[in-house]
């Protein structure tokens, strides 16, 4: 009937609700009718228009026209009628303000990104209410929140080279094995061949010293350190396989979960030599989880292809702030987890009495029993992994820290 067709602005593409709501004739009456039937429009897709007088762009005004047809013309036209605004916006309205304002947010924050110096306390305050999803912003946003990236654009690039040149060191000295480490000091061969290859006489092995060798007891023995974090590896390959199970890019055995639980299995594990106090604690795995899955799907390739390398830096940032909360013999001190519970409850007792004093005396549940795990794995097991990242942005945020 309507012939004619009407290509949607770029801007009311990407701020166009899911449900059409008040903003096209004739939808809202039957809103209440098709509330499991969301109509849709995708992006590109087009709209008939309406022609004044009700007719389409391809329609003829015909005056020789019968009353009858004159008639059923009219009453067309009134079905295509556009109804006034209703007083209270339906639920349209507030998706396309919802998306609007999520667009200028996208806006402020490429902006601000942009910028030779960047404004730490203004990415901060946009960070508060949540960063934007894709195009890499989150995973910028996250490496100057957390310091790995200095706020001057001009120092990016040198520090990054610098920080993944260390994460590959680290890794060569404290995670191959010391079998591969002499390898690669004294050839592949065990054996002195002649350069020209003919051997005369018994052939000669090279010297093994005692730190060297596979059965050496010696705490300065590479292999007894390697064998001795043996277990702690085990540990680390036990919590990956549960890391998220419902996600495709942590569980499952494609080649694609494979590497990036192998990724995640070296920063741990490098952490945990690093760190001879606290090494691995069960839940650690949760908390890189987040930065590594963001910093794995930046749209830009060199930075996702470093992930690994970006995640550890970052990780490392972010337990410094928490990381005595892991370490049991500072439990019942100023910086411990009982410390950091009982100023949780302070908190809730100066913002919500009533809700203290019910957890406190009604049910005498205490903090340790429902926040313990919130505080040390950062609310990580405790909802979906999108909400996970938008509470993160907030998080991170803080000009204080991650912790109380």
């Amino acid at each position: 009937m309507l012939k004619g067709k009407l290509k949607l602005p770029d801007k009311a593409k990407r701020a166009f609700p899911d449900r059409l709501g008040s903003l096209v004739a004739g939808f809202e009456d039957k809103e209440e009718e098709n509330r499991g039937s969301d109509l849709v429009f995708e992006s590109g897709e087009e709209l008939e228009t309406i022609q004044p007088n009700g007719y389409g762009s391809g329609g003829e005004s015909e005056n020789d026209q019968d009353d009858e047809d004159y008639d059923e013309k009219v009453d067309r036209e009134s079905d295509l009628r556009v109804r006034p605004k209703p007083e209270r916006e339906g639920p349209g309205s507030v998706s396309v303000l919802a998306a609007i304002a999520a667009d200028d947010k996208r806006s402020d924050l490429e902006y601000e990104l942009s910028q030779p110096e960047i404004n730490l306390e203004k990415l901060q305050r946009i960070a508060s209410s949540g960063l934007p999803d894709g195009g890499g912003l989150r995973a910028t946003a996250w490496k100057l929140l957390l310091g790995y990236l200095p706020p001057s654009r001009d120092l990016w690039e040198k520090e990054l080279i610098e920080n993944r040149l260390k994460y590959a060191k680290l890794k060569e000295e404290l995670l191959v094995s010391p079998s591969q480490l002499t390898r690669k000091k004294v050839g592949l061969s065990y054996c002195d061949h002649p350069a020209d290859g003919v051997v005369a006489g018994p052939l000669k092995r090279h010297e093994i010293s005692e730190e060297d060798h596979p059965l050496s007891l010696g705490k300065a023995s590479v292999w007894h350190q390697y064998f001795q974090h043996t277990e702690i590896a085990e540990q680390i390959d036990r919590d990956l396989q549960r890391t998220h199970p419902d996600l495709k890019f942590f569980s499952g055995d494609s080649s694609f979960s494979r590497k990036h639980r192998e990724s995640m299995r070296s920063i741990l594990l490098l952490f945990a030599k690093l760190n001879p106090v606290i090494r691995y604690v069960q839940g650690m795995n949760e908390v890189l989880a987040p930065i590594y899955y963001v910093f794995s799907t930046d749209t830009n390739e060199q930075n996702a292809g470093n992930a690994e390398a970006d995640s550890f830096s970052c990780f490392v940032r972010l337990l410094s702030d928490s990381v005595d909360h892991f370490c049991e013999q500072l439990d019942n001190s100023a910086v411990g987890i009982l410390s950091t519970l009982s100023r949780l409850s302070e908190l809730l007792k100066a913002n919500d009495e009533e809700l203290w004093r019910h957890l406190e005396f009604t049910t005498k549940v205490k903090p340790q029993y429902y926040a313990f795990r919130w505080i040390t794995l950062l609310l990580t097991q405790e909802f979906n992994f999108q909400s996970i990242m938008r509470i993160w942005d907030s998080l991170l945020s803080s000009p204080y820290g991650v912790q109380l």
